[in-house]
């Protein structure tokens, strides 16, 4: 049985983050990658996909994107091949194609199954990503079966879809792209729209995320927050990543055509339901957004800053005066789930996971000794989901690493949990 100090299990920009992050340190450790190096990017994402993050965002420990065009959006294959490049740099120990089958404790740490061998490692990095499967609400089996249904896991192109009206459900910045490129294929599109976080692309002509990373709001950190709960459940930015850098909102969609509707609330003999609460999370979202830009401006006033445009305020969202509140269903013949994703964690045989299957977790120490996660919504800092995230996360939890090596080491009284789940140790956590 091959033994390690750390397995980290995947090989996207978290998991390769992690491993140069521990070989700074001296400790030896494999990734292991159910596919080939950043695999979610090479194989899950449509063909018109860019980053929605600037190309200068673009840091990983030990480097940095060096190109032509630091304002613009990677599209997935450039992005793939920055991965590839930095893991060929740093050397990184990945076994690609080798995709773990189970992750549970034993008396030195942990026993790591795979689909070729089982490792024995003291401690493990959970770094598989937070969006691996595509959420969808119960009652998406409730749509008749000739209809076609595709999750934005799935999308890739409108030739995927039959031709005729498609409804889709989401309106974050894979439902409002996929939105898009339907209508612009010639489809009549419904859009149901439920909470999101509305976004410009640039603010005083400057890229919004420029603002954020500017004033701070990116750094926040999971301590921080007085919600942290909400905070890593809210919907993802309704941005998109263009060369244009334009911005492509609901009222951008409305004035193009795509009908607006209110969350999906049910499927029912033969009818969509929707709820009648689009004007009021429209509003909320209008507020917010609102609220962000005055934090932006009075940043800029702090600091000094006026190498930028002048303040400017958006258009509030256009809402129909009287939004469907149902859809015939026979009007349809493709729906689109942009609904959100969640980790894949069956594997994970380690009783860390709450009643919702999702991790318990101290900013990335979970409540098992020596087990951690990475890439979750608001790990430890608003960004920890982005790739310039990365770098900090795994700096802090590399370090907490090695001091439980350390301890682990001086302190032999610690005795895996017995299968009903006991800890027979409380967490360690409260890092710096």
């Amino acid at each position: 049985m091959p033994k390690v100090t750390t397995l980290v299990v995947g090989a996207g920009h978290c998991g390769l983050a992690m491993s140069r992050c521990l070989a700074e340190r001296s400790i030896d450790h494999v990734v292991l990658e159910r596919g080939e190096l950043a695999d979610s990017w090479r194989t899950r994402r449509s063909d018109a996909f860019r980053l929605l993050t600037p190309n200068w965002m673009i840091r990983l420990p030990g480097k940095a994107y060096t190109g032509d065009d630091p304002d613009g959006y990677l599209t997935a294959p450039e992005l793939v091949r920055f991965i590839d490049d930095y893991a060929t740099v740093n050397g990184a120990p990945v076994r690609t194609n080798t995709p773990v089958t189970s992750v549970s404790p034993c008396d030195t740490g942990f026993l790591v199954r795979t689909n070729h061998d089982v490792w024995e490692a003291r401690t493990v990095v959970v770094a598989s990503g937070a969006c691996a499967v595509a959420r969808t609400p119960s009652f998406a089996e409730a749509i008749p079966p000739e209809i076609v249904t595709l999750t934005a896991l799935d999308y890739r192109t409108p030739d995927q879809l039959p031709e005729g009206g498609v409804l889709v459900v989401g309106a974050s910045s894979s439902g409002i792209q996929i939105a898009d490129e339907l209508h612009r294929s010639g489809r009549p599109v419904t859009l149901a729209v439920g909470e999101h976080v509305r976004m410009p692309r640039c603010y005083r002509g400057l890229d919004v995320l420029w603002w954020m990373d500017a004033a701070g709001l990116l750094d926040e950190r999971y301590d921080e927050v007085p919600d942290l709960l909400r905070a890593r459940n809210l919907p993802s930015m309704q941005l998109v990543g263009s060369p244009q850098r334009v911005t492509l909102d609901l009222n951008a969609l409305s004035r193009g055509g795509v009908r607006l509707v209110g969350r999906v609330a049910g499927v029912r003999d033969g009818r969509a339901q929707f709820s009648g609460s689009l004007r009021n999370v429209c509003a909320l979202a209008d507020l917010k957004l609102g609220r962000l830009l005055d934090s932006f401006d009075d940043w800029a006033a702090s600091a000094g800053f006026d190498d930028c445009g002048p303040a400017e305020r958006f258009a509030e969202t256009e809402v129909p005066a009287s939004p469907a509140l149902t859809l015939d269903l026979g009007e349809i013949n493709s729906v689109v789930w942009a609904t959100g994703f969640r980790p894949d964690l069956t594997w994970l045989d380690v009783p860390v996971l709450d009643r919702k299957g999702q991790v318990r977790h101290d900013g990335g120490v979970t409540a098992w000794p020596g087990l951690y996660i990475m890439g979750m919504p608001f790990l430890r800092r608003r960004k920890s989901t982005l790739i310039d995230g990365a770098a900090a996360d795994a700096t802090e939890l590399a370090d907490h690493l090695v001091g439980h090596l350390d301890s682990s080491t001086r302190d032999a009284r610690w005795e895996p949990a017995a299968s009903a789940g006991r800890l027979d140790r409380q967490p360690e956590v409260g890092l710096p």
